[in-house]
């Protein structure tokens, strides 16, 4: 029996190459053709790689998330065995040599430094309701190849408490559930979705992240107790899947890194808080991404539904007068779109009303409709940040702003304006938030008073 191999590596139609010719040749040709003279010939196919290129497509195991937290406890898993049918169902067509189909929400297509990405990671919104200025977000668009923004409608966050007063009344409720509908809005509109979920954090994010295989957890930290509480225990959990958890800050005019003291060391008085902030540099906002990375292709997780106030367990007759109507203003409607309206409105009636100091001497109050911005709910979700709103201001009256933030105390100077006051209630707003976040830790313990007010 003959068993001589002979490799092909010269060209066909050429007789005899010299050896610089078949050296270039062989580069040229992807694969060499193999020839056996055997007695027995092997079918041709056995040799083919696209059999083997062809078995990486085989669709994976597909879990099913459920939308609501009572059964994430019986995920239903089923197996695709048919290699016809994609592994997700949304992106890659029956011919893996074609280019993939893009559907909304979209997929995200492997970027060239994919190997420096996560593959997937959870963007967990808390009181950041916002796609603007969102540290958070954009981190996490920038680190991973796809991303899953969540939002946890947690339980214990209504009924009544000890007290027996509403933990989160229908009116606070129902500004919540607009500001997350808006969100998911704004999420959509950028090729991305919302998560929703009703259920305890804790266990909604570790079933989420397990499903996507998700490696990172993205938040913003927040500053009271529960909340802290709340953010040690998914830390921990996390830890035991082996997914990261990465902290931001983004809720606060200046950034908690660049205060000049520890936290732990800060003035307990807003005077002496106010003296070691004053010129501080407020922070850049960050730009909002045109075009968020894709949802994750793995798990084929299910957006849910946003809830009503009977599913929170609220009466949404309470909302309402004895005349039908809603009881309170209808114009506060939550959301960043009416957030970003209403700051932008507000600096145009600031701008086109120059202070002008009374007869008395005494400074005028703040403008806006009925002398206020009545900004603070959109401030308290998230829907707007502060750096964002300085930064609106700023464009309107910036020599007033910067008075704002170097005036001594007992200068009532004409440029002590309605923008004026405005600076200093979000210092105060400040202040109150770092000095919450100071106490509201489990590892500190002290005992010194709070005296908000001394120094003022």
């Amino acid at each position: 029996m003959d068993s001589k191999i002979r490799i092909h590596t010269e060209n066909p139609d050429s007789q005899s190459p010299s050896e610089d010719q078949n050296q270039a040749q062989i580069s040229a040709i992807p694969i060499a053709s193999i020839s056996l003279s055997l007695s027995t010939v092997l079918p041709y196919h056995f040799l083919s790689p696209f059999q083997k290129i062809a078995s990486i497509f085989t669709p994976p195991n597909k879990v099913k998330i459920p939308s609501q937290i009572s059964s994430l406890s019986n995920l239903s898993i089923s197996s695709s065995l048919s290699p016809a049918k994609p592994f997700f169902k949304s992106t890659i067509s029956a011919n893996p040599l074609q280019s993939p189909l893009i559907l909304n929400p979209l997929r995200p297509s492997e970027p060239s430094n994919a190997a420096a990405l996560r593959r997937a990671s959870i963007v967990w919104f808390r009181n950041d309701l916002r796609v603007h200025d969102n540290e958070c977000l954009t981190s996490a668009h920038n680190e991973s190849m796809s991303v899953l923004p969540v939002y946890c409608f947690d339980p214990r966050d209504y009924g009544k408490s000890s007290s027996g007063f509403d933990k989160t009344g229908p009116y606070r409720a129902t500004f919540l559930i607009e500001s997350v509908s808006n969100l998911r809005k704004n999420l959509q509109a950028r090729g991305s979705d919302l998560v929703v979920r009703i259920g305890n954090p804790e266990s909604v994010l570790v079933e989420l992240a397990k499903a996507v295989g998700a490696e990172a957890v993205y938040m913003h930290r927040e500053v009271s107790y529960n909340e802290v509480k709340a953010e040690e225990k998914i830390e921990a959990v996390m830890k035991d899947e082996g997914v990261e958890v990465k902290y931001f800050w983004g809720s606060t005019l200046h950034h908690l890194e660049d205060l000049p003291f520890k936290l732990e060391e800060m003035p307990t008085n807003y005077g002496g808080f106010k003296e070691k902030v004053k010129g501080l540099e407020v922070r850049k906002t960050i730009e909002v991404i045109d075009q968020i990375r894709g949802l994750p292709a793995r798990g084929d997780v299910e957006p849910g539904e946003i809830p009503s106030l009977v599913d929170l367990g609220l009466n949404p007759n309470a909302t309402m007068g004895q005349n039908g109507k809603p009881a309170v203003d209808a114009s506060l409607v939550g959301g960043e779109t009416e957030a970003l309206q209403r700051l932008r409105k507000f600096a145009a009636e600031c701008k086109a009303k120059p202070h002008k100091g009374s007869e008395n001497g005494a400074n005028e109050s703040i403008f806006g409709a009925n002398f206020s911005c009545k900004i603070s709910p959109w401030l308290a979700m998230g829907c707007l940040s502060p750096r964002s709103m300085f930064d609106e201001l700023k464009k309107s009256t910036s020599s007033v702003i910067s008075a704002a933030f170097n005036k001594k105390d007992g200068d009532s100077s004409s440029s002590d304006t309605g923008m004026n006051w405005l600076m200093y209630e979000l210092l105060w707003r400040d202040f109150f938030r770092f000095i919450t976040r100071k106490y509201s830790s489990a590892k500190q313990h002290s005992d010194a008073p709070v005296t908000a007010c001394t120094g003022l």
